[in-house]
Order: structure tokens, then C-alpha cells, then sequence
């Protein structure tokens, strides 16, 4: 059975925007970075950009093979 506390995030991408997914976990808002790594003395985010708009899940338990995206290490 999954966690809901770590059930992805489905958002609507912007094409060019840079997005910096939190890959530490200690992010108040969990799936973007909000430096929080600092404090912990973890690695720091991610930065990507998509291509085209889309919709994506986000991974937000970081177990994740495809980060940013959720590919069902949760469950």
C-alpha cells in the first residue's frame, strides 16, 4: 500500500521555465527546492526545463529512476 504522503504531484509544465526539483526532502513545499538542503547539509536540487507545455507527475518520495518524474518507486 502507498504512502500518500509521497503520492506524485501532477503540475502543469511551461515550456522554458527552469523548475528546481527538491531531491533532499526537506523542502516545505516538497516538490521544488526551497533551500532547505543548506540547513541540512544535503545535495542540492535539480534544475530542468521542458520542451513543450505538459502535464507531469512529480515525484515527491525521491525514489524515483526518472527524477523529476514519478515512475511508481512509491508503492
Amino acid at each position: 500500500m502507498s504512502d500518500k504522503k509521497f503520492t506524485p504531484v501532477k503540475l502543469a509544465l511551461e515550456k522554458d521555465k527552469r523548475y528546481a526539483w527538491c531531491t533532499c526532502g526537506h523542502s516545505e513545499t516538497n516538490v521544488f527546492c526551497d533551500g532547505s538542503h543548506k540547513k541540512h547539509e544535503k545535495p542540492g536540487s535539480l534544475v530542468f526545463q521542458v520542451e513543450e507545455d505538459k502535464d507531469a507527475r512529480i515525484c515527491t518520495c525521491k525514489l524515483t529512476s526518472n527524477p523529476p518524474y514519478c515512475d511508481g518507486s512509491h508503492k
